[in-house]
């Protein structure tokens, strides 16, 4: 019976490294270091999500359906899912320094020509 690698010491819960691998057929052993991928940390339910997200192409409406969920839900599970693979989502561009610089040329504290300097360099 074969069971479902752990990532995880399950005393300190620090990371494992896989240090042998075996042949099921003729038992030929190899004993090394090996790292696994990023989603061999997934938890069994974040997998099954990438399955179906992959299986959707992608399709958020999609996979809103085959798990009967909300667009809200698929987008925090997909958000949760980057975040355990190492991913820190990219912000589009500062949104808060756009609108201060926007601010600054309403209230004429900037002229137009420095405004598009300051958006240029964002």
């Amino acid at each position: 019976m074969a069971y479902q690698v752990i990532t995880n010491c399950p005393v300190c819960s620090k990371t494992l490294k896989i240090t042998k691998l075996q042949c099921s057929h003729c038992h030929t052993t190899i004993e090394n270091e090996f790292e696994l991928s990023k989603l061999a940390s997934l938890s069994k339910d974040q997998l099954h999500f990438v399955e179906v997200f992959l299986a959707c192409r992608g399709n958020i409406k999609d996979v809103e359906k085959e798990l009967g969920i909300s667009y809200p839900t698929v987008r925090g599970k997909l958000t949760d899912i980057i975040s355990s693979l190492g991913h820190v989502e990219k912000k589009k561009k500062n949104e808060v320094d756009e609108k201060n610089v926007v601010t600054l040329l309403e209230n004429g504290e900037i002229t137009a020509e420095e405004a598009i300097k300051l958006l240029k360099e964002e």
